[in-house]
């Protein structure tokens, strides 16, 4: 990035915080056909600090920080809580951060690229003497967005000045992304046997790796067998009747680098500016879902019986997000969550 480039990207910016002064940095970008990655780092010395920090050790801050919002998006949905990070575990490859309820968390390092403390005046503050609204971002290598978190506590903890101490002014390199190129569907004739033969929802992983296989690709290939392709409106009856019913369900939103989860009862949908919305006391998850591409019911065998997702897709193929009944480990799957899908799939017959 050239000087004037950066000079460029800043004036747009403050134009557009001083025209709407809530509008998300994530929209900015988008105006300026530039990655919100590369719309931060352009800030680099005025209220951005690159975090020299592993993202093992970056990780560990987390737990320190006090209350916040955590934020991660997938390319149509975003899901925010507020709370405090549980305490870290995992490995040198991936972080966990178990709260069922709380925040709760799956940290993909491999793909946190750039780490940065921001800081923002509050749109209410007085212009002299303006209100601070400190964060920390990570990034992926194309300036994507894997997770966010928001201060809430005033004064903040001390860990968030520990992280302030550590910033310096080095400029990160992002790479541009390049589409995903559809291609005709392999043929996989042992597929349905090995994916009959799990006994943990986590083997899936390893059978898509195996055969070098995108999720979307998969649930084409085993429709009919355990999977079911679903009118794309489906998921918000499956929000709806979830909500009428006080049926709690699980929901994850993944960035590139970051598996978000939510889990309880929900609140009824509400539309806004298009978007459909759960406006919950401690959550708050925004879904595009006018351009979802595509909506699949998903049954994966496991030792308990089977678990069954609804997963969301966009035009892409990337989940957009994907739904669970709430379920601790070695109980069988809810029955109402199989009632509420099977009255889904009888109201699509008769549709």
């Amino acid at each position: 990035m050239t000087p004037s480039q950066q000079i460029a990207i800043i004036e747009a910016l403050d134009a557009a915080r001083a025209a709407k002064p809530r509008l998300p940095a994530i929209e900015i970008a988008e105006r300026l056909a530039i990655s919100e990655g590369e719309l931060q780092a352009a800030r680099l010395g005025r209220d951005v600090w690159t975090l020299p920090l592993t993202p093992n050790e970056l990780a560990a801050y987390l737990p320190q920080l006090g209350r916040v919002k955590a934020l991660t998006r997938s390319r149509l949905a975003v899901l925010e809580q507020t709370g405090d990070y549980p305490e870290l575990s995992g490995g040198p490859q991936t972080g966990l951060l178990l709260d069922p309820g709380g925040l709760d968390l799956r940290l993909l390092y491999t793909h946190w690229h750039w780490a940065c403390l921001i800081r923002d005046p509050l749109p209410s503050s007085n212009a002299e003497k303006p209100q601070w609204r400190w964060s920390l971002q990570i990034f992926n290598q194309h300036g994507c967005a894997v997770h966010k978190c928001f201060a809430l506590e005033n004064p903040l903890p001390r860990p968030w000045g520990a992280l302030a101490a550590l910033g310096t002014r080095d400029t990160p390199a992002f790479t541009q992304s390049m589409p995903r190129l559809k291609r005709p569907l392999p043929e996989i004739p042992s597929l349905a046997s090995e994916w009959g033969a799990m006994r943990d929802v986590h083997q899936f992983f390893a059978l898509l790796q195996r055969h070098r296989l995108e999720r979307i690709e998969a649930n084409q290939l085993m429709e009919g067998r355990y999977t079911r392709a679903l009118p794309t409106h489906a998921l918000e009856m499956v929000l709806q009747h979830a909500s009428q019913r006080g049926l709690p369900l699980m929901l994850f939103v993944a960035s590139p680098g970051c598996v978000q989860i939510h889990t309880g009862t929900l609140p009824a949908p509400q539309r806004a500016r298009g978007w459909l919305n759960l406006f919950g006391e401690q959550f708050t998850l925004h879904l595009d879902d006018a351009v979802i591409d595509q909506v699949w019911q998903v049954s994966k065998p496991n030792r308990d019986g089977g678990v069954t997702s609804i997963e969301a897709f966009d035009a892409q193929g990337s989940l957009v997000l994907q739904l669970y009944a709430e379920r601790q480990e070695g109980r069988a799957e809810r029955r109402e969550w199989r009632q509420l899908l099977d009255e889904l799939g009888k109201q699509e017959a008769v549709a």
